[in-house]
């Protein structure tokens, strides 16, 4: 784990919020833009009526409304600077996109993959986000 200081350093590597390498999906680029802008009705309009959130050191939370008060409660501040992904097709028409990056709170920054599924219309049925600290790091972060 980095701290604030060198994790902030690190960011002026990063690609803009804007661009991923290897994804333009514009349903994940505007996942990732409205929740660096704190506008988390946006994002859950992304997902599909019942999509599904896997936050770190969560359970998994079911809907948009569900997900709309999980962000309102514990993304407050975020700031996620995906660097990198790839997309692939499923075999029953989904799309299985992965992508690395960084994510930043007000007191901690950590390398995090973000997991979406996305539907034929490609609304978000699920995402997952993985933190990869080690199991040290990882009990630090709990609350």
């Amino acid at each position: 784990m980095t701290t604030n200081k060198d994790f902030s350093t690190s960011i002026n590597s990063i690609l803009s919020e804007d661009k991923i390498e290897g994804i333009q999906e514009p349903n994940i680029l505007h996942y990732f833009q409205t929740l660096n802008a704190g506008n988390f009705q946006e994002t859950v309009n992304l997902f599909a009526e019942d999509g599904v959130m896997h936050p770190p050191l969560e359970s998994r939370i079911v809907g948009r409304t569900a997900i709309l008060r999980y962000l309102h409660q514990e993304a407050q501040g975020i700031k996620t600077y995906p660097r990198q992904g790839i997309i692939e097709a499923t075999e029953n028409g989904c799309l299985q996109i992965i992508i690395s990056g960084k994510a930043e709170t007000s007191w901690c920054g950590v390398n995090v993959k973000w997991l979406f599924i996305l539907n034929e219309q490609k609304e978000i049925l699920s995402s997952q986000i993985k933190l990869l600290a080690s199991p040290q790091e990882l009990l630090h972060l709990r609350r």
